[in-house]
């Protein structure tokens, strides 16, 4: 099963605001056994949000959007995924309530910026935002599961659980762990690593991340991990291959 993040806004473009939620959802899918098949990030310009999202349809069971649900001009991911698909938006007066009761208890206006954030695509299920004010959505789009999030991290991050107990694979389950090796380099590891990929046929996945240490000694983070019909089994095939990473170790060291 794959899935595919979409990160919407100027802000992550530009290098101003760091694209801390496309790492925290693709965490949150892969653990809920998807492969994570492909992540965009579009400018908060309605074509190409439209654009994306149609990009997407088709080649991923699950979509996970983030941005551009706020009141603000430039806020307009509702819209644009409504408009490409021609869906009509409709206001939704349970939350337009919502946003009303929190808007006034404050002393403030409910301004159309604010009504805006109720205006939701016919037939969305409303994923509710316990942190800030816009809501999130789920639309079901033939077999694609559709969610779209707001670009708050504290407000997208409210919603991961529940999606995640929506999508989560009862027969995928993912594990993953790791070993530093010091003092010997990435190049050195490589073919041992070709050879162990080969052996499990598919089954596991090895990536190894250089560093320097210390400012003159190599060190190499090897990362390991699987995907298998039960924990136990994932748990299991990267525990083996981590003990064989660190024999391997020991025989580049003795040479």
């Amino acid at each position: 099963m794959k899935a595919c993040i979409l990160t919407i806004g100027n802000e992550i473009l530009k290098g101003k605001t760091v694209n801390t939620n496309a790492a925290e959802i693709g965490r949150m899918l892969y653990f809920s056994g998807y492969e994570v098949y492909r992540g965009l990030v579009v400018p908060d310009v309605k074509k190409e949000i439209g654009q994306a999202f149609r990009s997407l349809i088709g080649i991923c069971d699950v979509i996970v959007s983030t941005g551009g649900l706020g009141p603000t001009f430039d806020d307009m991911t509702m819209s644009s995924f409504a408009d490409e698909f021609k869906i009509p938006l409709e206001l939704n007066e349970d939350v337009y309530k919502e946003i009303k009761t929190r808007t006034e208890s404050r002393g403030m206006e409910m301004t159309k910026e604010r009504e805006k954030m109720a205006l939701v695509p016919r037939g969305s299920i409303i994923l509710k935002n316990d942190v800030g004010t816009a809501p999130g959505i789920e639309y079901k789009m033939g077999q694609t599961r559709i969610f779209l999030t707001p670009g708050v991290p504290s407000e997208m991050r409210s919603m991961l659980s529940l999606i995640q107990k929506e999508i989560k694979l009862k027969d995928s389950f993912y594990f993953e762990g790791s070993v530093v090796i010091l003092g010997i380099y990435e190049a050195s590891l490589a073919p041992y690593v070709t050879k162990l990929m080969e052996q499990y046929g598919g089954k596991v996945y090895i990536k190894s991340h250089p560093s320097i240490k210390n400012g003159k000694e190599s060190s190499l983070e090897v990362e390991v991990s699987a995907k298998s019909d039960t924990l136990e089994n994932s748990r299991r095939i990267v525990g083996e291959v981590l003990d064989k990473i660190r024999s391997i170790e020991r025989e580049i060291k003795s040479h």
